[in-house]
């Protein structure tokens, strides 16, 4: 990913494709757009850095210290968080690679908990699911979430027809590449 600035002054952000990290797409997706909505300031919306504690760093050369062991200090929330119209956004972001359902192990509790306090106090909590081999992602409602996850006893995953009749299509272009927040107004602004 980088930026192309033109002589007349537009910017415009450029996609680089890789196939070494398929698992991240929907991630390179979000933090495209996010820096396109930072820099049209349309919202602030950052992906949250992983607490970790470093234990062993080598050092073969004095500008090449490698990480050898490092621990997570502790849970991680969610991915991303921020302003948008006034509103504090946080979420999560997932992919499946599963055409007929998004599988709730892929969700932990904590984060979870976290989603449901934001709501609670007046934030905007969601979590956005991306099909892979549909290529599809949909913004899925904290009310859809606890409904499923609340009921893993009788059903382990989310059907794919119930988030697609349930959730908000994201649409996905070239500017924003994944336009969520068109999702967001329609869902929580109208």
């Amino acid at each position: 990913m980088g930026i192309i600035n033109y002589p007349n002054k537009k910017t415009v952000f450029k996609s680089v494709t890789s196939y070494k990290n398929r698992g991240m797409v929907l991630e390179d997706d979000l933090n495209v757009t996010n820096e396109y909505y930072r820099v049209y300031d349309i919202a602030v919306i950052y992906k949250k850095p992983i607490p970790i504690q470093v234990v062993d760093v080598y050092y073969p050369a004095r500008n090449k210290a490698v990480i050898k062991e490092a621990y997570y200090k502790t849970p991680s929330t969610t991915d991303y968080n921020g302003i948008f119209q006034g509103r504090y956004l946080d979420f999560e972001a997932k992919e499946t690679s599963s055409m007929t359902s998004f599988p709730l192990k892929n969700i932990n509790h904590h984060q979870i908990e976290h989603l449901n306090a934001i709501e609670k106090h007046g934030g905007i909590a969601f979590m956005i699911i991306a099909f892979q081999k549909l290529g599809e992602a949909y913004l899925v409602s904290m009310t859809l979430l606890n409904k499923y996850y609340q009921n893993q006893n009788e059903r382990k995953s989310i059907p794919y027809k119930i988030i697609k009749e349930n959730s908000k299509l994201i649409v996905s272009g070239y500017k924003p590449r994944l336009d969520y927040l068109k999702a967001v107004k329609e869902l929580f602004f109208d």
